[in-house]
């Protein structure tokens, strides 16, 4: 959504001006200074990419990576998310008056998670494939994180999930720069992505890999999706010494880190949960067989897979029970493993 709240934060990306809707009426901002002007899309979320169009730019502006279309209905945090979603409320500790921006906000579905400990909280993201309820629901915008629309230390706090890895070293400080520019002073940045450097211990994910690339080949788990979605990954930080002075050449220190390695995680996310959504995949191949093209058919089969999930989390107690259970079975992983420095980690920066 475009709320009054969203105009009066941004500013313009190239000036850093204030921007004020256009003479001609609602679908679109002009700024105050360099006369520039952006879009409405829709009217529910707000253009302000820069006019610089950076050479380096994400796959998750492809549409082919969203077919699935995991992005167009938010379901509850659960297994995997549910794990980040909890660690980013320990780290961070939301409050109503915190004003928060989502740095690589995605569908939005982490500020619809946290919208009632977090009023406040803004999204922005490079990709416009927003949920359809963060559109209806929370402020969002289109834009880069190298050139945030918005003035200094507008924000108390900040989170960016599972987007560092997709950086180059330039724009990772590129993008860290900007975050401490918008941030109040002493304000936090919470973060989950990985560095290079692995423990002995990423042996038993490694190994739960090649077990589903194995089942793959015998036709029972479907990784293309998600093999698309990593194919991206810059992964800039070589080890956890590399993150630390990044940090301090950006302006902020590291108050808190805790490290990841999803063994009992990657079980349940890489094996258990690919069965079922092939199992469905299969099924609603069987019904959509002859309604269109080998291909689209296969495409649209997989959406609807993904859409009768969601949906059965919703309807089905039993569903959500299962999937809440094994949410908590996945916090070994943190209980065991949690102080063992490892690539995957949740930190929790802080602007000097």
């Amino acid at each position: 959504m475009i709320s009054q709240r969203l105009l009066s934060l941004v500013r313009c990306p190239e000036c850093l001006a204030t921007v004020t809707p256009a003479a001609g009426g609602p679908a679109s901002v002009t700024c105050t200074h360099c006369g520039r002007q952006y879009a409405m899309p829709s009217g529910d979320y707000l253009d302000m990419r820069p006019a610089e169009s950076f050479s380096e730019q994400t796959k998750y502006l492809d549409e082919a990576l969203h077919a699935d279309a995991r992005h167009e209905r938010v379901s509850p945090p659960l297994l995997g998310s549910k794990i980040r979603n909890d660690m980013l409320r320990r780290f961070l500790r939301l409050e109503a008056s915190d004003l928060i921006v989502d740095l690589g906000c995605g569908s939005g579905r982490t500020l619809l998670w946290n919208r009632e400990f977090a009023p406040a909280a803004v999204g922005i993201d490079i990709s416009p494939y927003f949920s359809r309820d963060a559109r209806r629901e929370v402020d969002l915008l289109l834009g880069d994180l190298r050139r945030l629309p918005f003035g200094d230390a507008t924000f108390t706090k900040a989170w960016s999930l599972d987007v560092l890895e997709h950086l180059s070293p330039e724009a990772l400080r590129a993008m860290l720069s900007e975050a401490a520019r918008v941030l109040a002073p002493g304000g936090s940045l919470f973060i989950y992505t990985h560095v290079r450097k692995n423990a002995p211990i990423a042996a038993g994910l490694r190994a739960i890999n090649a077990l589903a690339e194995s089942l793959e080949r015998a036709g029972l788990i479907d990784l293309r999706q998600e093999r698309l979605r990593k194919s991206d990954h810059l992964n800039p930080l070589r080890d956890i010494p590399e993150l630390e002075r990044v940090a301090r050449e950006t302006g902020f220190r590291i108050a808190r880190i805790r490290f990841y390695t999803p063994i009992v995680g990657g079980f349940v996310e890489n094996i258990l949960v690919r069965l079922a959504e092939r199992a469905m995949a299969r099924r609603a191949a069987r019904r959509l067989a002859g309604t269109s093209a080998p291909g689209d058919a296969e495409a649209a089969a997989i959406k609807e897979a993904r859409t009768a999930a969601k949906a059965r989390i919703a309807q089905r107690r039993t569903t959500y029970a299962a999937l809440q259970a094994l949410s908590f079975v996945m916090k070994l992983d943190l209980l065991l493993f949690g102080r063992i420095r490892s690539g995957p980690f949740f930190a929790r920066l802080v602007k000097e």
